[in-house]
């Protein structure tokens, strides 16, 4: 047996264990994971979309089978079935075989005033949780995706930041020397440009996308993430075990990658939740200046916009504001754990 291999899971089964003992980043990481998951099958919990129609002793699924025409169901409307409303006929007819089975919230995020029975700026009810926006689109439902798009933007740009930050970082600190130098005067060049200038400039001309907004931030994020490791690749370079790696044969890339990566995780890991944070609020403020998610993308900070211009319509304000506090006031308790887990001070390979 391998006792080098005993030594790491004992030291990660002991960060594992102190992580737990900060119960507020425990409890935060296992909500937060939850509702995270649980927000990709949004479209089975809150939706205007049926999840199951028998009509005429046939079944139908318009979650996932998508457009229906409210014909089908002898419906008088024009384009998609309104299944709430089908549902409601269904109900009034004494023993009528034919029934619908509707999400526990049966709105959906992108339905407006168009659709009957809504109404802007409806205030909080039983019938709409926390209201409706200036154009009767469910407010509790637009909370809820945009929540799901907020943590995945923040997820993707953070482990895209990461990857080239690494890499980067990682080939400066260890061959030094003129690429060091070069890729620094570089670096140095490429953060001085506006970027909130080119965002805005890129966003007139291009139809702002989640995987494009992406690309914008990734071309100016990953700078704080390569110094960093240039600095730990550096550090950990004049070390012995990579000297005696050296004198095995080993390739300078496995070198890098199998055992100065493997040693300097600990910051890669306690900065992983605050560039989450950093993620969240970048597509926020974005989407609050108008340059981000092509609407109607629900967005918290389009939903603040709204609220903003429309102050005494309370709930447009309190939802999104209190959604993203609580948000990323847990990411930041996850994070807080995570570095005191992490802290070599407290844990080391030597212990």
């Amino acid at each position: 047996m391998n006792p080098t291999k005993n030594i790491n899971k004992s030291v990660l089964q002991r960060r594992w264990n102190k992580f737990k003992t900060l119960k507020r980043g425990y409890y935060s990481l296992i909500i937060l994971s939850v509702l995270y998951v649980a927000s990709f099958f949004l479209p089975l919990l809150i939706n205007n979309k049926a999840l199951i129609v028998k009509y005429d002793n046939e079944y139908y699924f318009p979650v996932f089978s998508g457009y229906i025409s409210g014909e089908i169901f002898k419906q008088n409307v024009p384009g998609e079935a309104r299944y709430r409303d089908l549902q409601q006929n269904f109900k009034s007819i004494v023993d009528n075989p034919n029934w619908v089975v509707m999400p526990l919230y049966p709105y959906s995020p992108y339905e407006d005033i168009t659709f009957k029975g809504n109404k802007a700026y409806e205030p909080p009810s039983a019938k709409h949780w926390l209201g409706t926006d200036n154009t009767g689109r469910d407010v509790f439902a637009r909370l809820c995706y945009a929540f799901n798009i907020s943590i995945s933007f923040a997820l993707v740009l953070t482990i895209m930041n990461y990857i080239i930050g690494i890499l980067i970082g990682g080939c400066m600190g260890y061959f030094g020397g003129r690429f060091d130098l070069i890729l620094q005067r570089i670096i140095e060049i490429w953060s001085s440009l506006p970027m909130l200038f080119v965002i805005i400039i890129i966003s007139s001309i291009l139809n702002p996308s989640f995987f494009l907004l992406i690309g914008i931030y990734t071309m100016v994020n990953w700078i704080g993430m390569t110094y960093l490791m240039r600095a730990e690749f550096y550090r950990e370079k004049a070390k012995p075990y990579v000297a005696a790696a050296l004198s095995m044969g080993q390739s300078n890339f496995k070198i890098m990658f199998k055992h100065i990566l493997a040693n300097s995780l600990v910051p890669i890991i306690t900065y992983f939740p605050f560039s989450v944070v950093a993620g969240i609020s970048a597509l926020v403020g974005l989407d609050y200046l108008g340059f981000g998610l092509a609407p109607p993308t629900p967005s918290w900070g389009q939903m603040l916009d709204v609220g903003l211009q429309n102050i005494r319509k309370w709930w447009m304000v309190f939802s999104p504001v209190s959604a993203q506090f609580l948000t990323l006031l847990s990411i930041v308790f996850i994070g807080e754990g995570v570095r005191e887990a992490f802290d070599p001070k407290v844990y080391s390979r030597l212990r």
